[in-house]
């Protein structure tokens, strides 16, 4: 199935050199994990902070559970700070 996968900040260097806009469309089987698809990126896990699913954050105990749906939108950023 199709995910549109996003990554911010300085994640954006994880995604495929076609990706536009730190966004790309990715295939995915039924059965992955917001874990799964995070780690065919060979994203670090400790720069994975913030994960919204179609704009709902996930507490980390929900990434290991398949949840997608056709077109659905996993969104990442890392850490930040500032002020």
């Amino acid at each position: 199935m199709k995910l549109i996968f996003k990554l911010y900040a300085g994640l954006g260097e994880y995604l495929p050199a076609d990706a536009k806009s730190n966004t790309t469309l990715i295939d995915i089987e039924e059965q992955d994990s917001v874990l799964d698809v995070i780690s065919q990126f060979n994203i670090p896990p400790e720069m994975i902070h913030l994960v919204l699913l179609n704009g709902v954050y996930l507490h980390p105990e929900e990434r290991t559970t398949p949840k997608f749906n056709e077109g659905d939108s996993l969104a990442i950023w890392p850490p930040v700070a500032g002020g």
